[in-house]
């Protein structure tokens, strides 16, 4: 059986690595690319960023870093792996001072080294500088050749370093000037958290495509991608930073500019989807409500007779209990996730594996066997992971296996910071929903509509001007698109 991009065999060579999204193979989902967490005007903010990047840590697993600058001196410590990986109390301790941005990354079919961690720090005319980046510049190669043919020197592959060297080459010697200088001449959805030597500054692209909020811990400011991470640290939600703004905070206080007006608001609507924690909210909606009501919408626009509801862990559990709810289908365990695979893992020989997938996922028999088996996931990339999934599920018993999925089939790259394959890649946007589901030996198929998922969504804050982007869906993208091989993210 061939499924989209001609794929054959799950990987090939002695070990796995499930964080390298573009790459194919057995765990097909799309990744989120990274992170970041800002602290201004608390003592231990080191100590604050370190289990904020706890809380953020579904969203990067490559590389996890932490910058903190006391009395204008920057400290900082970048490494490899999980965040518990990277810090430990010896190199957390020299982390001292009030104000610190850090920063989780997504592995990608990038490179993947150190020197891509972030945040990066650099050397400025007004003093040091730390940029942490959530999000993609579309147009940063082009920007990057046209730099280096005027003289600049890049040590890095990443977007970031793009920024840093627009605004170091700005004509304006006050640094917010030069950073609202520098977003202007940069396309694409993107999250920044820049500190200096007494100043932290956040700003958001104009249409708002990544997830950025404000919290508040006493007198202190932070910010972070998710609010799950505020909750880790006992801070309250404050608000959301709105698209094109940018915020500085220093020893005069909170102001709030502009850099960019009259885009339309585009929030990624794969955040609400799959990305974000279901203990998050985002632009004042909460991430598993949100799951919830695509399920039971899904029920209604595609019910089936069946013995058992079940999602595949973890993102899709919130739109199973919803699909549950809703046809009173009971809702039952019959997927297990093993937590403990690691990130990287050996495959002992070439005959086991097809077995790969069973390292990761279980299916429960006593539940699912001699039943019929509504099986719910949110999206369907390659088609890969799906097929193994249902087989799992029919070598465990299950008598009929539908598949529902809480999404509109994904036929469209992401330029705006999430890993995405190329499009011929894409199983939707090569195959008819008849096709997908002959290939992934479904007894039937659905996906929720266009109009189901932003129903499902509804209104953030900004009410009816609440918009999301949906151009992995329906190709509308919110931006002009100036480089098509720009797929992936800053951190690359």
């Amino acid at each position: 059986m061939q499924l989209a991009g001609g794929q054959h065999e799950l990987w090939t060579g002695d070990y796995y690595n499930e964080g390298i999204g573009g790459q194919g193979g057995l765990f097909d989902k799309l990744n989120e690319e990274c992170g970041v967490f800002g602290v201004y005007g608390h003592p231990e903010a080191s100590s604050l960023c370190y289990y904020g990047l706890h809380a953020l840590q579904h969203r990067g697993q490559e590389s996890a870093g932490i910058c903190t600058v006391d009395g204008g001196k920057f400290n900082y410590y970048r490494g490899m792996g999980l965040a518990k990986e990277v810090f430990t109390n010896d190199n957390l301790h020299p982390l001292t001072g009030s104000t610190a941005i850090a920063h989780v990354r997504y592995s990608t079919a990038g490179e993947s080294k150190l020197a891509n961690a972030q945040p990066l720090v650099f050397k400025y005319r007004e003093g040091d500088l730390a940029i942490a980046t959530n999000g993609n510049l579309d147009n940063a190669n082009i920007i990057k050749r046209e730099l280096e043919r005027k003289g600049s020197i890049f040590q890095t592959t990443s977007d970031t370093e793009v920024m840093a060297h627009l605004i170091a080459r700005s004509e304006h010697d006050d640094i917010v000037d030069a950073v609202k200088d520098a977003m202007n001449q940069v396309i694409g959805g993107f999250a920044f958290l820049i500190i200096t030597k007494d100043k932290l500054i956040a700003a958001l692209d104009p249409n708002g495509l990544r997830p950025f909020m404000i919290g508040r811990l006493g007198e202190s400011y932070l910010f972070a991608s998710e609010t799950c991470a505020f909750d880790a640290v006992g801070a309250t939600y404050f608000r959301d930073v709105q698209p094109g703004e940018i915020i500085v905070i220093d020893r005069d206080g909170f102001r709030s500019e502009r850099f960019a007006e009259g885009s339309k608001r585009a929030i990624c609507a794969m955040e609400y989807i799959y990305f974000a924690r279901p203990d998050s909210d985002i632009d004042t909606v909460n991430i598993h409500s949100a799951r919830k009501r695509m399920g039971k919408r899904l029920a209604m626009e595609a019910f089936v007779d069946a013995d058992i509801v079940t999602g595949v862990p973890d993102s899709s559990i919130s739109a199973a209990i919803g699909f549950a709810e809703q046809t009173g289908i009971p809702y039952e365990l019959g997927l297990i996730k093993n937590r403990y695979t690691g990130r990287t893992f050996i495959i002992p020989s070439q005959e086991l594996r097809e077995q790969g997938v069973k390292m990761k996922l279980s299916a429960v028999r006593k539940v699912v066997e001699g039943k019929r088996v509504v099986m719910i996931d949110d999206s369907i990339v390659r088609g890969t992971t799906s097929l193994r999934i249902v087989n799992l599920l029919r070598e465990a018993g299950a008598t009929e296996v539908h598949v529902r999925i809480s999404s509109p089939p994904f036929m469209n790259p992401c330029y705006y910071g999430i890993d995405t394959p190329d499009r011929k890649e894409l199983i939707a946007a090569m195959n008819s929903i008849e096709e997908i589901r002959k290939a992934i030996n479904a007894d039937s198929l659905h996906f929720l509509t266009k109009d189901g998922l932003l129903d499902s969504i509804g209104q953030g804050s900004a009410g009816k001007e609440s918009g999301y982007c949906t151009a992995c869906f329906d190709n509308s993208y919110p931006t002009e698109i100036v480089d098509v091989t720009k797929v992936g993210c800053a951190c690359d």
